[in-house]
């Protein structure tokens, strides 16, 4: 039975209520250097690239299972673990952990809303000191329903109930920007860049809900639909994903290595331009 500590986004004053629960755990998702300058207490260090694995030109693609179970053994996670991540850029880091978390079913994990920047310009304490993991023991086995992959998008593309959701720039949704052999979209794609889903006045936190659901509601993105999440390596649309999430929609998914595995197959439809 999941028992979470905190929601699934949760506010600097409300982690810092918990700090030094025994079931907690906290992510801090940057670089070195920005851990060393300044960290939320007892959060553990961790490097984006050891929970993502890359085939080139495949980048985004679900780490092997063993691997993973490595890495989370290693920062102290255990299966009643409550984890919360966060990191310096506005969570797209810190959601692909957590997107990660779904996929093997673990239950109880937060986004901190605003991350390290929320954390820091709002005068909540902060360390220097490196925190040691304790120990974690979590047997890793991947769940198919938060995933989709190229093939299952070809085999639902053009149903009235699915829709994929494109968290890129304008200039990789329409082409102008090429980060693979071809440029453009996955047809039918409707855009929303994650960047205007935070509020750069509030320290990069999740706009407040009304206005979420009014930005998907005009590109037809309901609950009633199953919607697919992508980017060019599912790092931005991790952070679509736990969004969606925590608006309540039942059916989504995300696509690993993404634009980079679509965009570079000769045998997926590609649209170009920018579709109203």
């Amino acid at each position: 039975m999941s028992n979470p500590l905190l929601p699934l986004i949760a506010e600097p004053e409300q982690l810092e209520a918990i700090l030094g629960d025994r079931r907690l755990v906290v992510l801090h998702i940057t670089k070195p250097e920005r851990y060393a300058e300044f960290h939320v207490p007892g959060a553990i260090f961790l490097e984006g690239a050891r929970f993502v694995r890359v085939e080139k030109p495949l980048a985004g693609l679900l780490p092997r299972e063993n691997d993973l179970q490595g890495v989370l053994e290693d920062i102290g996670i255990s299966p009643d673990s409550h984890v919360v991540a966060y990191d310096d850029e506005g969570g797209g880091w810190a959601s692909r952990l957590l997107w990660t978390l779904e996929c093997i079913g673990h239950r109880d994990f937060s986004l901190l809303n605003g991350g390290l920047l929320a954390w820091v310009n709002e005068g909540f304490p902060v360390s220097r000191e490196p925190a040691h993991p304790g120990s974690g023991h979590y047997p890793v086995s991947y769940r198919p329903e938060p995933v989709a992959n190229a093939d299952y998008i070809l085999s639902r593309l053009g149903d009235s109930d699915f829709l994929t959701l494109d968290a890129r720039t304008p200039e990789e949704y329409s082409g102008a920007k090429k980060l693979a052999a071809r440029g453009g979209h996955i047809p039918g794609a409707k855009l929303l860049n994650w960047l205007d889903t935070m509020d750069r006045m509030r320290n990069l936190r999740l706009r407040p809900e009304a206005e979420l659901r009014a930005m998907l509601e005009a590109r037809g993105v309901t609950p009633d639909k199953e919607v697919v999440c992508y980017c060019q390596s599912h790092h931005r649309s991790s952070h679509t994903f736990i969004m969606l999430r925590s608006l309540g929609y039942p059916r989504i998914k995300g696509y690993p290595g993404a634009w980079s595995e679509w965009g570079n197959r000769e045998d997926t439809p590609v649209e170009t331009g920018l579709v109203e």
